[in-house]
């Protein structure tokens, strides 16, 4: 069998910094781990080979070799998902289809012509799919039933499918699901609420083949809560430690996690030691009403601006996500949430309205509720909420608009990066030892110099570029490259802050404007009775 794997392309999001990338030549920021897990998981007799639409589009002749095209999107590759199937249908191919995407609104992905649907977790659902391509079955839907599989017999990913100089970070996972109950999470639903871990061991083995292969730079733990599960996460990272060491410290690691992170020095010692050098924090609201109402208690106990100081001073850089438009909200929600950015110094701060994903608790709410205005769901930050919120639509999308805008605005900006790594260089880090210095090549030396000219010479942040530059090498000069590196972030955010105010005020002016002919037609109706 010739396995062709297809990664749909993502649209311009918050997270896909075309513009960052394009300084150092990468094509994506991280490649589709899901995807080599499945070519692991196959038969090693069958032959792959992987196209990340992302990085480049598939040859004819990659078309031609394959017997099976194999595809697996999340929701917000939708578009391009269903464009590839098509395309591989008319070419007289077999295709099967997995993921999230697929897992959460199968019919859609079955319309355009999907041959099999291998859902829920892939450990489970391959194997039956490999059976039924055993006996010839031309069609089939392949479920786990409910049960999750043990990851601990996850074999190790194919990395060596990818092309490594396509990516600006590499991809691990260490767990599945996450114990808490958040009303709007889709992860507990894909994935359960008893977090699964690999073992110290396999994840090791899985680093080991990574270094085999020659990466030396970032890896994004993919855990959608890292600490889920925190013995077990101490237990890695105690065996981490010695084997970064051995190796000088080869990986730069980041990933996401629980708010409650703040309240275990412990691990997050042992996570600097280990050189995890960010953590994601789902913080979404200030407004501790909200919290409550949408079951995230895990950030009702405590401070959360004190939870991100402490977080930070223990030496991991903040970045947090932010959601706007949840039920019972107060009209300021999006002024309250820049001003909490603001005060806690937190560079990259993801900000989306909210949306009810398929199969999720606030999505059976809704329907039952008869408030979701689309079966279908979008997670990018371009897309007007896809239910009837408790406050006017338009009034949450013009606070979510200037609250975006206002967020990325370059002053701003760049003076959070600099007083968050100004905290981090006051941190008290756990002692470690050097790793091997790595060169600076001409793609990192072209991107500083095209930073400095752009931020530090064109634009109205020019002496405030130069003035924190100098300050940041007096007080923190270990950590200037990073610095560096989260001010280049802004050159997408110019760029896609005026994407998100031109498609959400387009969005809503067409809402109004169907909201008002309903009107109109009701008033007609009501004078003709």
């Amino acid at each position: 069998m010739n396995i062709l794997l297809v990664y749909p392309r993502f649209p311009k999001s918050f997270w896909s910094f075309e513009k960052t990338l394009a300084l150092l030549d990468r094509k994506a920021m991280l490649p589709p781990l899901g995807l080599v897990t499945v070519a692991a998981i196959l038969p090693q007799e069958w032959q792959f080979k992987l196209v990340d639409r992302n990085v480049r589009q598939i040859t004819e002749a990659e078309w031609a070799w394959a017997d099976l095209v194999i595809l697996s999107a999340m929701i917000v590759q939708k578009e391009d998902l269903l464009d590839q199937i098509r395309e591989a249908k008319e070419r007289g191919k077999r295709v099967a289809v997995g993921g999230p995407y697929a897992t959460a609104l199968p019919h859609e992905v079955t319309e355009v012509g999907t041959d099999y649907l291998i859902l829920d977790e892939g450990e489970i659902t391959l194997p039956l799919f490999v059976e039924a391509i055993a006996r010839g079955d031309r069609t089939g839907v392949f479920r786990s039933g409910g049960e999750k599989p043990d990851v601990t017999n996850t074999p190790i990913p194919r990395f060596d499918l990818l092309e490594f100089d396509a990516y600006a970070e590499m991809s691990v996972q260490f767990s599945r699901g996450c114990p808490f109950q958040c009303e709007f999470c889709d992860i507990i639903v894909l994935y359960g609420r008893k977090p699964r871990t690999k073992s110290p061991t396999q994840l090791l083995a899985e680093l080991d083949y990574l270094y085999e292969l020659g990466w030396r730079r970032s890896i994004f733990m993919v855990d959608d809560n890292f600490i889920g599960n925190k013995r077990n996460v101490k237990l890695f990272l105690k065996e981490l430690q010695p084997w970064m060491v051995a190796h000088h410290y080869p990986f730069s690691f980041a990933t996401e996690a629980s708010v409650d992170l703040a309240q275990d020095q412990e691990l997050m010692d042992l996570m600097v030691a280990c050189n995890f050098g960010a953590v994601f924090l789902g913080i979404e609201t200030p407004d501790e009403e909200s919290l409550t109402f949408t079951q995230k208690f895990q950030n009702t106990r405590d401070s959360l601006s004190e939870a991100v100081h402490t977080i930070t001073r223990s030496g991991l850089r903040v970045m947090a996500g932010f959601i706007i438009g949840f039920d019972g909200e107060k009209p300021g929600a999006g002024a309250r949430i820049v001003k909490f950015v603001e005060q806690t110094a937190i560079p990259t701060a993801l900000f989306s309205m909210l949306q009810a994903l398929p199969d999720t608790a606030l999505w059976h709410r809704l329907e039952k509720e008869g408030r979701l205005r689309s079966k279908s769901a979008n997670i990018n930050q371009t897309t007007l909420m896809n239910f009837v919120p408790t406050r006017p639509l338009a009034d949450i999308a013009r606070e979510y608009v200037e609250a975006f805008w206002e967020l990325y605005e370059p002053e701003r900006f760049l003076d959070r990066a600099y007083r968050h790594y100004r905290i981090l260089g006051e941190a008290t880090y756990p002692k470690k030892g050097k790793g091997a210095k790595k060169p600076l090549n001409w793609k990192v030396l072209r991107a500083l110099l095209i930073i400095c000219w752009r931020q530090g010479v064109r634009r109205q942040t020019r002496w405030q570029f130069w003035r924190n530059l100098w300050n940041m090498y007096q007080h923190n000069p270990g950590g200037v490259s990073s610095y560096l590196s989260v001010c280049a972030q802004i050159e997408h955010f110019l760029e896609y802050r005026q994407i998100v105010r031109d498609e959400i005020e387009a969005q809503v002016a067409e809402f109004l404007e169907a909201e008002a002919k309903v009107q109109s037609e009701v008033k007609a109706a009501e004078v003709l009775a």
